[in-house]
């Protein structure tokens, strides 16, 4: 007698894979003497974001050091807007 045939469950899809991008955190934020930011945090990562391609375009669009360029171009933006609130 043959077997009698099990309803298969169909296999979850695999959701598409993101590129993970670095991302600075909602509640940094450069302040000044009174406590208040002249820039958003969404004005400062865009400033990031603008000078870590900057320096990925200064590497020639070499592949495999995205996250060396945010961290540089973070430290450099970050660095700006407190000599900027400090002077």
């Amino acid at each position: 007698m043959p077997r009698a045939k099990t309803p298969r469950t169909p296999k979850p899809k695999a959701e598409k894979t993101e590129n993970k991008v670095l991302q600075m955190p909602e509640t940094v934020s450069v302040a000044t003497g009174n406590g208040n930011s002249n820039h958003s945090p969404a004005d400062i990562q865009s400033e990031i974001r603008r000078r870590a391609y900057e320096l990925y375009e200064s590497r020639g669009y070499a592949d495999g050091g995205a996250e060396q360029d945010w961290i540089q171009a973070e430290r450099e933006v970050l660095a700006r807007q407190s000599k900027k609130h400090t002077a």
